[in-house]
Formats: structure tokens, sequence, C-alpha cells
């Protein structure tokens, strides 16, 4: 009797895990807080799973209608994936669903003028500025492309 309920709740055990394993889905969350604005850019800390990774650079926030090329992405969250860019012709992430905007993508560079609704990544910041762009990209790609090589779902909240 004893070794019937102990398998009873061995099963049990097995069955659960294997129902957490297919119904849910970890999530790797970045989080970009934008912190200073100003009439050429906006800046940003960016946290992976609520632990800084590096920060951010981005064009304009903008209230009124969207400026082609000069407007940063409206407050949100999106899905994050990596794809190939034709435009820069390696893997990169790329942002989806994102409203009035298409080929978002997360990427070095280091002034406004290296960004056309992009999002910017480096590891030190001046006015306007981030520098060390591409050390602070390569990590980070390396923890996105690992997560969603682990099944992971990627997603980006920008407040």
């Amino acid at each position: 009797m004893k070794s019937q309920k102990r398998i009873g709740c061995l099963f049990r055990l097995i069955l659960l895990t294997v129902w957490i394993i297919i119904f849910t889905k970890s999530l790797m969350l970045l989080k970009l807080n934008r912190h200073t604005l100003t009439d050429k850019s906006t800046i940003g800390n960016l946290d992976v799973d609520g632990v800084f990774q590096c920060y951010t650079l981005e064009d304009v926030v903008r209230t009124g209608p969207k400026v082609a090329g000069k407007t940063a992405i409206p407050a949100g969250r999106y899905k994050v994936v990596i794809t190939m860019s034709n435009r820069f012709k390696k893997r990169l992430p790329l942002l989806l669903n994102v409203p009035n905007f298409e080929g978002v993508r997360i990427h070095p560079g280091n002034t406004a003028e290296n960004t056309e609704g992009c999002i910017l990544t480096g590891r030190t910041i001046g006015k306007d500025f981030i520098g060390e762009s591409k050390l602070a990209f390569a990590p980070l790609l390396e923890k996105i492309d690992l997560s969603i090589g682990e099944g992971k779902e990627v997603e980006i909240e920008i407040e």
C-alpha cells in the first residue's frame, strides 16, 4: 500500500513538472528607463531581468506627430526577436509590433545621427552621446541569443 502511494505521489510530481515545462515559458525582460531627454536625444538605462546592463541612446521623445527617422518609439512593451538585418548585414535584435514604426532594432551607435528610431547601446554616457557602444552591445546580444536558444520569450518594456 505504501509503495502504491509513493508511486502515485511520484507520478503526480512528474506530471506537474511536465506541465510546468510545457505550459510556462520563462521570460527575459529588458527594461529601458529613459532618464535624460534633450532636444537632440534620449538617454536611458537598460536592465536585463532587473540588473543594469548598459546605457541607451534613442531619438527625441515627441508628444506630437512622428518625425520620420528622428523620433523615439512609443513607451510600451514589445516582443524582441533576433533576425538578419539587411541594412547591417548581421543578426540583430528586432522589436515587433511597434506602432507606426518598422525595423526597430537594438544595435551599436553613439549619437542620434546613428539611429532612425532604433535603440543604441553604450557603456559610457555624455551629453547626447554614449560611448563604448560595441563593447556594450556584444554581451547584450549574447544574453538575448542565449535566452531565445533556451526557449525563453524576450520582451522589452520602455518607460
